[in-house]
């Protein structure tokens, strides 16, 4: 079983009219706080507000018991040194008796801006008349809980509405995968001198002339299937002296 939790849609906020006339002040704060908060409904919850706004007529009618009358004091302070007032509630009552009720029921809520949130849903008047007639605010006894009538309904589905749910939905078509781009070729290694020496001896001709290499003294020769290297070397009292000395030589000689 899940726990619930009241959702805005379920919340439905009522007005109603509480009068002082007669009442304790503690008794009577205590019982508007508990509307405020919504403590009295099923989906009650302490992180939400799910409260009704209360109106509060002929606060100048309120009562303290015992000696609270004249003992007890209503403080306030500026914020600055030496900003200390206090006043007893017989002074308060007779001046300001909706300070009196608003301080009593903002006690009794949270202390955050859940809290502040509640309360700003309470209106204090000295007199029987408010101006929140266009509300139709319905009265509400001392100690009586307002009657629970669930949930508030759905709202009906209006004749259009059908006939947009039968067409069908329109599906998104999604962009084509964009194809990967083509890895970049490695480039060649530069082969050896031992693989460059075979590739050449594989691209010898196979018929039987001879092929000659420039600027070297070996020649290919192919004959029978098998080929010979001759290599033209001279002694080393053939080997021919630069082109200076010799000259210098034939000078002397002639």
């Amino acid at each position: 079983m899940k726990t619930y939790a009241p959702r805005p849609r379920d919340i439905e906020r009522r007005w109603y009219v509480v009068d002082a006339e007669g009442a304790v002040l503690g008794r009577l704060a205590s019982e508007v706080a508990k509307i405020l908060r919504g403590k009295n409904k099923p989906i009650f919850a302490p992180h939400a507000d799910t409260g009704d706004h209360v109106v509060v007529v002929n606060a100048r009618g309120v009562v303290l018991s015992g000696a609270k009358r004249e003992t007890k004091q209503y403080h306030h302070h500026s914020g600055y040194p030496g900003g200390l007032r206090s006043v007893d509630y017989a002074r308060l009552l007779s001046e300001r008796p909706s300070l009196a009720v608003e301080r009593a029921v903002k006690g009794m809520l949270p202390k955050n801006r859940l809290g502040r949130k509640m309360f700003a849903k309470l209106s204090v008047y000295d007199g029987a008349e408010h101006p929140h007639a266009a509300q139709k605010p319905a009265p509400l006894a001392l100690g009586e809980l307002p009657r629970w009538e669930g949930l508030p309904a759905a709202p009906e589905p209006s004749a259009e509405e059908p006939e947009k749910a039968a067409e069908p939905k329109a599906r998104s078509r999604r962009p084509a995968p964009k194809e990967a781009a083509p890895a970049a070729k490695a480039p060649a290694k530069r082969p050896s001198r031992g693989s460059r020496a075979k590739s050449s001896a594989s691209r010898a001709p196979a018929s039987g002339t001879a092929g000659t290499r420039k600027g070297s003294s070996r020649t290919r020769t192919s004959a029978g299937g098998s080929s010979s290297a001759a290599k033209t070397t001279t002694s080393a009292g053939e080997k021919k002296a630069p082109a200076r000395t010799r000259r210098k030589k034939n000078e002397e000689e002639s």
